[in-house]
């Protein structure tokens, strides 16, 4: 027997199996999908068996696998498909996919083979009645070890907390022995049985989803209409089934609110998986997954991987989050590959989103999706009213930060004893740095941006690279006292309003004040029981919160995610500010929002003020249309990337002339031009963008080109199928 045995080296130059014998010793214990060691140049290291064979001819003599990792843990036919099609889909290796589908303690390259287990050791007696009696009376001064002997013979068992002196004394005299027993870290055992009673709109929801085929459905819902309870609703129907689910949200901060709905619901039978976890707590997860001691997976995008079996659903949430695209290779995004598991399985899709992508739209509209709505929120509510503020206008009044009319709002709601939320979404103390005497800007010097300053630890923070200098209170250009800190994050937004309003309980999240772990879920906590008055953060506020005492929602700058340079800003900002204004008004309490910009008469800022996702639906896609932009048109981005400017931009030339060459007439190649970010950690960064409808030739294009910089070791090839930002 044979295995081909796919290697850990991430390197495209060996991105193919290799085979092995198997020697006699493991021929009973081998499988397919095993993590296994095997010799290679001289060196032992480790790799996947993709597939077992019975008879191999080669004129060279095959080396034997040294042993098997772990024979527990193996990778099942569909994580093996999925591994493959996740290489086909974003030209990967074949190693690196299925280390993307792996939790960080059980990938291929673990060096240190730990065990992440976690035990409870117990002491058991080990001898019969006569040799313990035996022993007693031979050492009658033994008085702490009699006692240990005569408490286990009632108990039968004790946790091991005793002295060690006196476990060692009776394990070495064979009476006793520790029996370790593997717990979990997180296991929840709450459980509710809950009567509720579902809106009109609720229930058609429900009984539109045809759990017997293989269906993609839009639910379409208003921020408040009630879709965590629909998917759960629908997860218990699967269950009955005797099947499994698995559930994606978009970000980790999200997590909290919506596994604690689900721990109260079905209690110990959800595992949870996101990047927040310690790598012990994420074995554990995994193993309660691989093991099917769990019905329901809820997490990020690396959910998707998890190895439930039985699959009966699979739900994205806030599916129109660009937290679903990984932006490193392996270049997936989590909707492709709840396709594939959908397909697999021949189970329904669901993806829900208040403000669905466009590209999701489309697909809903046309029937490619079953399109399901839920116009109304539940019980009482309803949408917040949302009014525009002119800040050019304020400006005049010496309004920097604060319009009048949300300084009046805030001071009102302080004074209800409601709660506020505030969106800014950049975070930092300013955004630049500079000298008002020379004109010196603090700049990284390994990107092309720059420097953002944190106040609360005097830093100046290159948010790309995370090159980090202390600021001085002197210009290192002309050493005179005269910076200047321009712009506005969330941590000098938080001294503004603790200035304006010193009463206020005040709690900011953003990137800063969530590194260490659990950080999420005690500030969501923490406003939820009301210990703070408001919560101002970046744009992980902006989905999925559920606060009843929340009435007012302040977006202090509107303007940021309008101005980008990417064709999808537009779509960004509309479900940015939609969601966060979704967040106001979600009990009996009316809601209010706050929307201050610059530019009062956008089209997008004023479709959010009208809660009209229709029509901007409609002007966005005729824009798109006009400019041959998804959905209309595919997308792919080629990125030429070199420590050395002119090597790139030569490079970039070739990939361009190659591209003319090869694909149709009908297809759109723009640029060479710089890329969006042109200079990350001395590296400079051209593209190319290729827009098309139909290029049946384009991925073995793609390969050939791909190919072509397998071995050249100054310059890297990034290809990236329907980027979300170019």
């Amino acid at each position: 027997m044979y295995a081909e045995v796919l290697i850990e080296y991430n390197s495209k130059s060996v991105d193919k199996t290799f085979t092995y014998l198997i020697p006699d010793n493991l021929k009973a214990k081998i499988k397919k999908g095993m993590k296994v060691k095997v010799p290679f140049a001289n060196r032992i290291i480790n790799g996947f068996i993709t597939n077992i064979i019975d008879s191999y001819t080669s004129e060279y003599e095959l080396k034997e696998i040294d042993s098997i990792v772990d024979e527990y843990l193996v990778l099942n036919e569909e994580m093996l498909l999925l591994g493959s099609y996740l290489q086909e889909k974003t030209l990967c290796t074949k190693i690196a996919a299925y280390q993307t589908m792996l939790p960080s303690s059980l990938k291929v390259k673990e060096k240190k083979q730990k065990d992440y287990s976690k035990y409870l050791e117990y002491v058991e007696l080990s001898a019969d009645d006569n040799i313990i009696q035996e022993y007693k009376l031979k050492h009658k001064t033994a008085k702490k070890q009699i006692e240990v002997l005569n408490i286990l013979k009632i108990e039968r068992q004790l946790k091991n907390a005793l002295s060690p002196s006196v476990i060692n004394v009776l394990k070495e005299a064979g009476l006793i022995k520790i029996v370790k027993e593997q717990i979990y870290r997180i296991n929840k055992q709450t459980k509710e049985e809950k009567n509720i009673k579902l809106s009109d709109e609720q229930n058609i929801a429900l009984n539109s989803v045809d759990l017997n085929e293989n269906n993609t459905y839009l639910l379409h819902g208003v921020t408040g209409s009630g879709k965590t309870e629909v998917y759960m609703q629908l997860i218990d129907r699967v269950i009955k089934m005797g099947k499994n689910a698995i559930m994606l949200v978009p970000e980790i901060s999200l997590t909290t609110q919506i596994i604690n709905k689900f721990y109260d619901r079905f209690g110990s039978d959800v595992a949870i998986f996101h990047s927040a976890l310690s790598d012990g707590e994420k074995y554990d997860e995994y193993l309660k997954i691989y093991r099917g001691e769990v019905h329901i997976v809820i997490g990020t995008r690396s959910a998707i991987f998890t190895p439930l079996e039985k699959l009966g659903i699979i739900i994205i949430d806030e599916e129109h989050s660009d937290t679903y695209k990984q932006d490193s290779s392996p270049r997936y995004h989590a909707l492709d590959m709840a396709l594939f598991r959908a397909k697999y399985h021949n189970i329904p899709l669901v993806l829900g989103s208040a403000t669905p992508s466009l590209e999701t739209m489309a697909r809903a509209l046309k029937g490619v999706y079953k399109y399901i709505e839920m116009k109304n929120r539940i019980g009482n509510a309803t949408l917040p009213k949302i009014s525009i503020v002119d800040m050019s206008l304020e400006l005049r009044k010496r309004n920097m930060i604060f319009s009048s009319l949300l300084k009046e709002k805030i001071k009102d709601r302080l004074e209800k004893k409601e709660q506020i939320i505030l969106l800014l979404n950049r975070r930092g103390y300013s955004t630049v740095v500079t000298c008002k005497n020379c004109g010196y800007t603090y700049e990284c010097p390994y990107c092309d941006i720059t420097l953002t300053y944190h106040k609360t630890s005097n830093n100046l923070r290159c948010h790309y690279c995370g090159y980090t200098i202390i600021k001085s209170d002197t210009c290192p250009e002309c050493h005179e006292k005269s910076l200047d800190d321009r712009g506005l994050g969330t941590e000098k937004l938080e001294q503004e309003i603790t200035k304006l309003f010193p009463e206020a309980r005040i709690i900011r999240m953003d990137a800063d004040t969530t590194r260490n772990k659990g950080s999420h879920e005690e500030i969501i906590n923490k406003f939820k029981n009301h210990e703070y008055d408001i919560l101002l953060g970046t744009q992980m506020i902006s989905k999925g919160l559920d606060f009843p005492l929340v009435t007012l929602v302040g977006i202090i700058n509107a303007d940021t995610t309008l101005n980008m340079p990417d064709f999808r800003s537009a779509e960004r900002t509309y479900s940015l500010l939609s969601q966060v204004s979704g967040r106001a008004g979600r009990s009996e309490l009316e809601g209010e929002v706050i929307l201050q910009t610059f530019d009062p008469d956008n089209f997008t800022l004023n479709c959010v003020k009208e809660n009209n996702y229709n029509k901007f639906y409609k002007n966005e896609m005729n824009n798109r249309h006009k400019l041959n932009y998804p959905p209309y048109y595919f997308i792919t981005s080629i990125k030429i990337a070199s420590k050395e400017y002119d090597l790139a931009s030569k490079e970039i030339l070739k990939v361009k002339r190659y591209l003319e060459s090869n694909l149709a007439k009908s297809a759109i190649i723009l640029g060479p031009s710089t890329a969006a970010v042109f200079k990350m950690n001395n590296i400079y960064r051209f593209q190319i963008i290729i827009k098309y409808k139909k290029e049946p030739n384009l991925m073995n294009i793609l390969k050939e080109l791909d190919n072509m910089y397998i071995t050249n070791n100054k310059v890297n090839i990034e290809i990236d199928n329907n980027p979300l930002q170019v």
